[in-house]
């Protein structure tokens, strides 16, 4: 602890493909999705985050909206770096700084993310002024967030739907004993949802209206034991052309979602058949545990139990878990040091 450690702000950011979210004095204070709108002309970013969200899909030419994410990783360097940028300057109580402090960070990342896909990550936390950088696994992260004893001698298995990746760990002593990351989730429910409107009504629908589906009426099972009403979805008629709105049902989306939720259940198989038996007897004992966006799909949890034949626990809060984690890591960085990539 030295003199300018004033000087220093901590942070804790889950940069997610869908989501960004940034926990300061162990409060959250940006919750926004990773969005950013660039003037095409100026090369200049004229809105992020939730603006930036409601543009999508209803600019001109001049206008561009970007997810600088892909698949859990930075695809656009320059507007992820300027977009985690202005979400720091937005935090409240960095407005009013005179100047900009340093930072100390940690910073989620998938686990199946390469060394060259971490620099991309760690440089563009350093050019926004980050001294000290931390990089924590997502399921780690989620594991402490919805409060697992990583530490235990003891097997836990996490399973974080996010938007870009679906990472699947089994965690032991404070390290990922083994892991799959594959890239089926949220973002690919939703292009589930537009091609399957597509092909089956003639209907084509915008990404934000897919997403607003999914959310309203979308279903892992047929059988739901309280099931969503009937929802009226507008886009354009591929026919006419002309504007039409239809009537779907939660056992349509079922059928849309159906192909990738079979592939996110063949990975936690596999994952399953990896892991070492005393861990695999851990994990009989203790259960599996959802957490991302993603595990608040309706029946996704009943679908994985009759799968797996393990009791699935979804995280109180699926949406923040891993940004808690992330958080409760930053305050005791010296505990954590061993899950930390430095």
């Amino acid at each position: 602890m030295g003199f300018f450690d004033f000087l220093t702000e901590e942070i804790a950011i889950d940069l997610g493909t869908a989501n960004t979210l940034i926990i300061h004095n162990e409060k959250v204070v940006v919750d926004s999705p990773s969005i950013v709108a660039m003037n095409q002309t100026t090369k200049k970013i004229i809105a992020v985050g939730q603006e930036a969200n409601q543009m999508q899909g209803k600019t001109h030419e001049n206008i561009k909206t970007i997810r600088p994410l892909k698949d859990g990783v930075i695809a656009d360097f320059n507007a992820s770096e300027q977009m985690i940028s202005m979400f720091i300057k937005n935090i409240p109580s960095l407005k009013k700084r005179f100047f900009t402090p340093s930072l100390r960070m940690v910073i989620c990342i998938p686990s199946g993310i390469t060394e060259v896909e971490m620099r991309a990550v760690r440089e563009s936390a350093e050019r926004v002024n980050g001294k000290e950088v931390y990089l924590i696994h997502e399921p780690m992260a989620a594991a402490i967030g919805i409060g697992v004893d990583i530490m235990q001698p003891k097997g836990n298995m996490i399973i974080d739907i996010g938007g870009g990746t679906t990472e699947i760990a089994v965690i032991a002593l404070s390290g990922i004993v083994c892991d799959k990351s594959v890239k089926i989730a949220g973002d690919v429910f939703t292009n589930d949802i537009i091609y399957y409107m597509r092909t089956q009504h003639n209907l084509y629908i915008g990404e934000r209206t897919a997403e607003r589906v999914k959310i309203a009426i979308g279903s892992a099972t047929e059988e739901l034991e309280n099931p969503p009403d009937d929802m009226s979805v507008q886009g354009r008629d591929l026919l006419t052309g002309k504007p039409k709105e239809i009537m779907i049902s939660y056992r349509e989306i079922h059928k849309a979602l159906d192909k990738s939720i079979i592939r996110i259940e063949d990975s936690v198989m596999e994952t399953l058949s990896q892991t070492p038996p005393e861990l695999a007897a851990d994990i009989y004992n203790t259960g599996v545990y959802l957490a991302g966006g993603g595990s608040m799909l309706r029946g996704l949890d009943k679908r994985l139990s009759q799968k797996t034949e393990l009791p699935i626990f979804i995280a109180e809060d699926p949406l923040r878990a891993v940004v808690r984690g992330t958080g409760s890591v930053l305050k005791n960085i010296e505990r954590y040091k061993s899950v930390l990539i430095k």
